[in-house]
């Protein structure tokens, strides 16, 4: 792939840690680049790793506790951010305390010397453009918009390029000025694992599921977010045959609640940590629960995983869920007993469950992060000609 490069190219692809789906992203690109592109060369940046622990407690930490505990809050401020204006106090205000809390990123920058730079954050395309306003940073810097909806933080000036999750997305950018020719409807960027055919008996057997119960994968993001503890209760006390698959993610107290759950429940339900073979749990269930974030909903397409989903943030995961259901890729339960009526209904009715699963892969792009590193590679093949 990418052979008509004609010498190695080197790519900084920078994220943020405010929750788990922008640095899936970047690790994603990541991973593909070093599988089947060996002419590029990745450098993956969490900018949270750069700056002081103040500015990354209040970057992280609070958005994590507000979207949990006050997510009509958050919801206010998605909207309120996503229609206010760049040269307001505010912003100006919120764009100075960034760039004093982010030096060290112009310095590792310095020091890599990428070629071109994919952000999959808003927060560094804002900072990168305006170093590039100011002529200090004069290399491509492409922004990946990672849900199915567009922000306004997103858009920022003196851009190389965007990926565009789905054509609507492209056609606000473009309602946002941005120049048609320098947008790329790509997808998501994913593992490349995703869009690869998994063998689903082998999976059930290597993870001891019991072919006589329906699995149900249950999901709460990279975070661990939601209590899915007490949904995962629900489920098995509602009906014996079926088998919870619980992914706690990082939150080690979820995944302690899980397994207190488990003691009184072995043989329904199997917990699992942080894990990077999620794809062979998708693989081997019969539908997911779960948020609906950008990155774990396109995993879902692209496995054909049929969807139900709960407890989205509003803003973001709010469209991102509009988009699924407009799509039918997926149904979404506002409470558990919604949940509980919606599995039962779709393992009852295999025709409607296997429709969801048809119109998710119509709408999966496993091949996001291969397309993002082709628009790439051809901006600089188009420039070495100039």
């Amino acid at each position: 792939m990418l052979k008509f490069l004609k010498k190695k190219q080197k790519i900084a692809v920078l994220s943020v840690s405010a929750g788990s789906g922008h640095v899936r992203a970047a690790e994603a690109i990541k991973a593909t680049a070093d599988r089947y592109c060996p002419q590029m060369e990745v450098v993956h940046i969490d900018v949270m790793d750069l700056v002081p622990e103040l500015f990354r407690k209040i970057y992280t930490e609070t958005y994590l506790k507000i979207v949990e505990h006050h997510p009509a809050f958050w919801g206010y401020l998605y909207h309120k951010s996503d229609s206010t204006n760049v040269n307001s106090a505010l912003s100006k205000l919120r764009i100075a305390i960034e760039r004093l809390n982010t030096g060290k990123l112009r310095k590792m920058l310095k020091e890599i010397n990428p070629d071109q730079v994919i952000c999959t954050h808003f927060l560094p395309a804002q900072l990168l453009s305006r170093q590039i306003f100011e002529g200090k940073f004069d290399k491509p810097v492409w922004v990946m918009v990672t849900d199915f909806d567009l922000h306004g933080l997103w858009v920022q000036p003196n851009m190389t390029g965007y990926f565009a999750a789905n054509e609507e997305v492209a056609w606000k950018m473009a309602r946002k000025g941005i120049r048609q020719e320098d947008v790329w409807v790509t997808g998501i960027p994913i593992m490349p694992e995703f869009g690869e055919e998994q063998d689903r008996e082998a999976c059930r057997r290597e993870l001891g599921l019991d072919d006589e119960r329906a699995s149900l994968l249950l999901m709460s993001g990279g975070a661990g977010m939601g209590n899915i503890a007490a949904l995962a209760e629900q489920l098995i006390k509602a009906n014996e045959k079926y088998q919870i698959v619980a992914i706690a993610g990082k939150n080690e107290e979820l995944l302690n609640a899980l397994n207190t759950l488990k003691q009184k429940f072995e043989e329904q339900i199997i917990t699992v940590g942080y894990t990077d073979q999620i794809h062979r749990y998708m693989a081997a269930c019969d539908m997911a629960i779960t948020k609906p974030g950008g990155l774990t909903t396109s995993e879902c397409l692209a496995m054909g995983l049929p969807m139900v989903l709960v407890s989205p943030i509003p803003g973001q995961e709010e469209r991102n869920a509009d988009y699924l259901l407009e799509n039918g890729a997926a149904m979404k339960a506002c409470d558990p007993d919604a949940v509980i009526w919606r599995v039962d209904m779709l393992l009852y009715n295999r025709n409607h469950l296997n429709a969801l699963r048809e119109n998710a892969l119509k709408l999966a792009r496993p091949e996001a992060a291969t397309k993002i590193l082709e628009a790439v590679a051809l901006s600089t093949l188009r420039q070495s000609r100039h």
